[in-house]
């Protein structure tokens, strides 16, 4: 039997139904930054730590992804009070729980198969549960109607994107889909594209006025990409990932208008609805600027938007709870998405438990209230001063513009790197962002996301970091930065 050497010295016989010539090819193109190589070095460091190895740090700061909980902000007590109702009913006996609790939660096990969570739903997501958040869509965009038939509960955004691509993807050639995504971008969307064979069209937000979006760039982007591919959808992050800011109600005006004209499919993603910090900002919905729009927009525009427990004062990011909602879909392809999600037979039912507090949550009058509100606010407000001192800090360092973090729980520094450490970069075969983040790692235990991850203007080099650590360790984390970039510029000058 002939063996053949790989690169990694490990020995495999050709012999393997699945090797990486006959795996989908689709899958090796896929890269998703937030989780990439510099994480997973990260993760050995900590274990080298752990083994008492010394490094010029003590600990690992992780803020290379929006993991709340992780970062140490707290769970709001009310969502969980309901969740472990639900998990564990006989609890419902219990004095220690407030009323308001338990009856959210009897009417989400009311719902569910045997009482029980643990049984599946229907496909698209418990009943009352849609319907909530139908109300609550309502509610946000001023009266504006939600169908609960259009609302779908998804496993987190994600799920709900992934899924939403799956159905407009085809064709193949310069007849292929292509997808219009903001440069820089949340690198699901370029994973997702790449996995479904689809064509990645770039269109890029404008740095020097606060990350906008510019009508001439996405004429300019369409114009270039029906060149080669068929552009369908345009995708939007408002407020935005990594950039964090916040579109303008104009903004999002000419987009629809500019999707109405083009003949684009709009999907939304706005995760980081409640995430609104700077002043004169404000949250407006797609959906609801299309209808204040009239009906020539709101009967025609085919629209999706996103929303999920993971983001926002929430932060609930493992229970993977989250929904869409379909506007002005066609009836057949809408039986084909139930076909799709139906499929995957149901999102997870904690999680969607989980929404249904978020879109229902204490009234005032109700024994919850009080604490909820206080706990929303402050966890709202504190990262409203994060937001503030990153930017602030960052722009204290010679080298480094940060934008201010209007939205969202990121910000996306521009760094100037010396040409020797450009060159370097290059003959490791390394983006020189990258190149710098590593570095910075090894050197300081701070794991942030090179820029490269998420794209960016050629010749421009940045890092994306989580403005969510504790305030004292945001402050650490940065001075840090501060002290890397200076040694760093040093070094390579």
């Amino acid at each position: 039997r002939e063996e053949v050497k790989m690169t990694d010295n490990a020995v495999f016989s050709q012999n393997k139904v699945l090797t990486i010539d006959t795996m989908n090819p689709n899958v090796k193109n896929v890269e998703y930054a937030v989780r990439g190589p510099i994480v997973q070095r990260a993760v050995q460091i900590e274990k080298e730590l752990r083994e008492g190895m010394k490094k010029p740090f003590t600990e690992v700061i992780k803020a290379n992804i929006g993991d709340a909980h992780a970062m140490g902000q707290q769970p709001i007590t009310f969502f969980r009070q309901v969740l472990a109702l639900c998990s564990y009913p006989e609890l419902l006996k219990d004095n220690m729980f407030p009323e308001d609790a338990k009856s959210r939660a009897r009417r989400i096990l009311q719902a569910c198969g045997g009482s029980s969570l643990g049984a599946y739903s229907a496909s698209q997501g418990i009943d009352c549960v849609r319907q909530d958040v139908a109300r609550y869509i309502e509610r946000r965009d001023g009266g504006v109607p939600c169908d609960p038939d259009n609302v779908y509960l998804t496993s987190g955004a994600s799920d709900g994107i992934v899924t939403m691509l799956k159905l407009l993807v085809c064709g193949e050639g310069a007849s292929k889909t292509g997808v219009m995504i903001s440069i820089p971008q949340y690198p699901l969307y370029s994973a997702a594209l790449a996995e479904l064979g689809a064509v990645q069209v770039n269109y890029y937000l404008n740095e020097e006025k606060c990350w906008s979006m510019d009508l001439s760039e996405l004429e300019r982007s369409l114009a270039e990409a029906r060149k080669h591919c068929n552009p369908k959808v345009l995708c939007i992050i408002n407020p935005g990932n990594p950039t964090g800011q916040v579109q303008s109600r104009q903004c999002i005006e000419d987009v629809i208008r500019f999707a109405a004209k083009e003949h684009l499919f709009l999907m939304a993603d706005e995760v980081y609805q409640d995430n609104v910090y700077a002043e004169g900002c404000q949250f407006h919905s797609f959906k609801k600027v299309l209808f204040e729009l009239g009906p020539q927009y709101s009967n025609t525009v085919e629209l999706v938007s996103f929303h999920s427990t993971s983001k926002c004062y929430m932060g609930e990011c493992g229970f993977r709870g989250g929904y869409m909602e379909v506007i002005n879909m066609d009836p057949e392809v809408k039986a084909q998405l139930i076909k799709l999600v139906s499929v995957r037979l149901c999102p997870a039912v904690p999680g969607q438990a989980l929404m249904d507090m978020v879109v229902n949550s204490p009234q005032p009058g109700e024994p919850s209230y009080t604490t909820f509100m206080k706990e929303r606010t402050a966890t709202l407000s504190l990262l409203a001063e994060k937001a503030k001192l990153t930017e602030e800090m960052l722009n204290t360092v010679p080298g480094i513009t940060c934008n201010p973090v209007q939205g969202a729980m990121y910000s996306f520094p521009n760094i100037s790197l010396p040409q020797k450490a450009i060159k370097e970069a290059k003959a490791l075969g390394q983006a020189p962002d990258m190149f710098y983040c590593m570095k910075m790692l090894e050197e300081t235990g701070i794991c942030l996301v090179p820029g490269s991850g998420f794209g960016q203007k050629d010749g421009t080099y940045h890092f994306r970091m989580t403005i969510l650590p504790p305030t004292d360790k945001l402050k650490l984390l940065l001075a840090k930065v501060k002290e890397f970039h200076q040694k760093f510029t040093r070094q390579y000058s």
